[in-house]
């Protein structure tokens, strides 16, 4: 990854059953079209992660019409949770949406 990728980034993490609406809507923000088949190859991708090891986190880029983004994540083995890194901005709104989002859905919602 990039310098500057490093330097315009926000982390944390969010619970599994979140994943896919965090990614939708981030998505939205850059300007992409988060669908059905970006969803299964998310969930495909994430089957081998291991936040414990850098080298075993998975990335999907949203290149949207407004921005491009790069997700990083990774599941916490044993766990529910699955750490989240976006990176590829340098645009302080998108940053802070993205950080808003990583916290709201750090968050287990009751139905």
């Amino acid at each position: 990854m990039a310098e500057s990728d490093r330097e315009h980034a926000v982390e944390g993490w969010i619970w599994n059953e979140n994943v896919q609406p965090f990614l939708a809507l981030l998505a939205r923000y850059a300007g992409y079209d988060f669908d059905g088949i970006d969803w299964q190859a998310v969930e495909l991708g994430l089957e081998a992660t291991d936040d414990a090891h850098l080298d075993r986190w998975y990335s999907y880029p949203l290149v949207g019409s407004d921005h491009h983004l790069e997700v990083h994540l990774a599941k916490a083995v044993g766990g529910d949770e699955v750490s989240v890194r976006v990176a590829g901005t340098s645009n302080p709104e998108l940053l802070l949406r993205a950080d808003t989002l990583i916290s709201t859905f750090a968050t287990r919602f009751v139905p």
